[in-house]
């Protein structure tokens, strides 16, 4: 039975919450009943809803230590008039709110105004005597906006990026005669093979664009990030009039001799 006593009166502590203008006092050392707790705030106190040490309670003329120790039980709860409770909180306080709105998890996520494909910025990078890898690496964190603060890996909030002199590119070590890029034309047999030299001397565009689709996402998001890579042969680009900005790479290694 005193068990039982002792479980009713730790749901009515809990319970506490809902009181109307009251202050009560619980401690884990008391067990009258949930009546009695009851207090009135005193005027020293400020008008808010929470939870108080015991000693907050205390008389002016009465003597309480310098250093306290209060239990997790050793509590006060005090309800306030709603009407000093800003609107936007105003749920917390009432019942009939409490399934109002989450004002807590306010969690950013970009709209759709705030990546709009004629807003964002342009890029232009000369790949001369540039390791692949490594500017593969820079242009992929650009497009899909990892270097931005509102980077959100479920949307497009990356840049455009031109890409000149691709013919020009360089590998490190043996790569050039080493590194195999193979297609397929889908029949028995069709499996073609080349070198990066060989590919360089045909199509270099290509030997970018590989390197950059690798290292975005795979699905439909990086079909469309892809779209935001422009690689064309030679030092001239058709893309004047969107103002592109050189491209900033931190790493300043790069292959002098070819």
């Amino acid at each position: 039975m005193e068990a039982a006593t002792v479980k009713q009166s730790v749901k009515l502590k809990k319970m506490a919450i809902l009181c109307a203008s009251t202050s009560t006092i619980f401690s884990s050392s008391e067990r009258t009943s949930f009546g009695s707790l009851k207090k009135t705030i005193p005027s020293n106190q400020s008008s808010f809803l929470g939870f108080f040490p015991v000693a907050a309670l205390s008389k002016p003329g009465s003597v309480r230590p310098t250093t306290l120790s209060f239990s997790k039980r050793d509590f006060r709860v005090c309800c306030q008039d709603l009407s000093l409770v800003p609107e936007n909180q105003r749920w917390m306080f009432e019942e009939s709110e409490a399934d109002g709105p989450d004002i807590w998890n306010n969690t950013w996520y970009p709209k759709a105004k705030d990546h709009i494909n004629t807003e964002k910025t342009w890029y232009v990078v000369d790949a001369t005597d540039k390791i692949l890898g490594r500017l593969a690496s820079t242009i992929s964190v650009h497009i899909r906006g990892k270097n931005l603060a509102t980077y959100t890996p479920s949307v497009d909030m990356g840049a455009f990026v031109i890409v000149v002199n691709a013919e020009k590119v360089s590998v490190s070590g043996k790569k050039r005669t080493q590194k195999l890029y193979r297609r397929h034309s889908g029949r028995p047999g069709g499996m073609k093979v080349e070198t990066f030299n060989q590919l360089q001397q045909r199509i270099p565009e290509r030997i970018i664009e590989h390197a950059v689709r690798g290292m975005l996402p795979k699905g439909r998001l990086g079909r469309a990030l892809f779209n935001h890579l422009k690689v064309y042969k030679g030092p001239d680009h058709p893309h004047d009039a969107q103002k592109p900005i050189e491209l900033p790479i931190r790493d300043k290694r790069v292959q002098k001799q070819r």
